[in-house]
């Protein structure tokens, strides 16, 4: 069946956006219109003011373009935990830091420094993006895998909403690991938007590893939920665990991965 555009109620942007979010949009926009298509569902959930974390899984490095145009049509500015070699690419570091997006070394003790930054951040009423799985999901059959804890840590320290968000599509528009996008015929980004994650009998509690392993996991169900939905699919018992299986946490896969990686 053809797809055809969904229709949304978009909300109008009442931050100041400086100069990089003007020039990405101008660029940015129009070309996706051009080459993508997406159904938004639900969009009105995204919180219009104040602090939040929005948290959603990964399926290409093109879908932060597509979600921060879904959050950007729906008023919000999004700020990424973005990792830190994107700081240094000429050009574009400029783009990233004028758009207060969020260095983070993966995989080293100075993430804690992107931690304070982003508790600052939903402190002062922003809208901070997070990928709890970390890296593109190596899940073989593209579902989110096991949760890091840092989107909950956040949440549990400033008692701010966590926001699920489901996607699925993008990984056909550019494939993970890939450079080559598809752009024709159209493909279709879909994402939905799920109510507010409950934390509340968890917020004001000591903040300890059994406490973030559970708001995680309250996290993880939710957007696994969501893009159950999009994928009209049963997502599997158990989430993939990279170490468990034995690829790599970050980046490529170094190894071949099956059914039984999952379950490991």
């Amino acid at each position: 069946m053809e797809e055809v555009e969904k229709l949304v109620k978009v909300r109008k942007l009442n931050e100041p956006r400086g100069w990089a979010w003007t020039t990405v949009v101008a660029i940015v926009k129009p070309t996706l219109l051009t080459v993508t298509k997406h159904e938004w569902i639900d969009g009105e959930k995204i919180p219009a003011t104040g602090g939040c974390v929005v948290a959603m899984n990964h399926v290409s490095h093109i879908d932060p373009l597509t979600l921060g145009w879904l959050l950007y049509e729906h008023g919000r500015l999004v700020r990424y935990l973005a990792k830190d070699a994107l700081f240094d690419v000429p050009v574009f570091k400029h783009i990233v830091r004028d758009a207060r997006m969020i260095p983070v070394s993966r995989l080293s003790s100075d993430a804690a420094q992107a931690y304070v930054a982003a508790v600052e951040a939903i402190r002062a009423g922003d809208c901070v993006g997070v990928y709890p799985e970390g890296t593109i999901t190596k899940d073989p059959d593209g579902w989110p895998m096991r949760g890091k804890t840092g989107a909950a840590r956040m949440a549990l320290e400033t008692g701010c909403p966590v926001i699920p968000i489901g996607q699925w599509g993008a990984q056909e528009i550019l494939a993970p690991y890939t450079a080559r996008p598809h752009l024709f015929p159209r493909r279709t980004a879909r994402y939905k938007v799920g109510d507010p994650v409950d934390l509340a009998d968890l917020v004001g509690r000591p903040i300890t590893n059994e406490i973030l392993h559970e708001a995680t996991e309250r996290i993880m169900i939710a957007i696994s939920a969501l893009v159950a939905d999009l994928r009209h699919e049963k997502p599997p018992a158990v989430r993939f665990d990279p170490k468990a299986a034995g690829v790599n946490e970050v980046g490529r896969p170094n190894t071949t991965h099956d059914k039984k990686g999952r379950h490991a």
